[in-house]
């Protein structure tokens, strides 16, 4: 079952470290089955705090997605964007083609 790696971005405290994340940020996909779903694009929030962005990324299970979270490679990006922003970061399983 499909699972989605979904990241809010609440705010931006370091832009030099942010950029430094967006460079490196995508090696991170090599070799992890990946399909970008939204990549923060214009946001109309109906409910809840503004936020500053939203990515989401779809991963055939939730094991390949928590494969690519705890990868080197994307923990060595996730220092960056650690220091760089605040973010809200969490995987949910989608629904059984048979549930929609």
């Amino acid at each position: 079952m499909s699972a989605y790696v979904v990241m809010v971005r609440e705010r931006v405290t370091d832009p030099d470290a942010m950029e430094t994340y967006a460079r490196i940020a995508p090696r991170a996909r090599v070799g992890h089955d990946i399909t970008p779903l939204a990549r923060y694009g214009a946001l109309d929030v109906l409910e809840g705090p503004p936020m500053d962005g939203v990515l989401i990324h779809r991963f055939p299970t939730i094991e390949q997605a928590r494969d690519w979270y705890h990868s080197s490679a994307y923990q060595t990006a996730k220092v960056h964007r650690e220091r760089g922003a605040d973010y809200r970061v969490f995987i949910v399983e989608g629904v059984k083609e048979t549930e929609q």
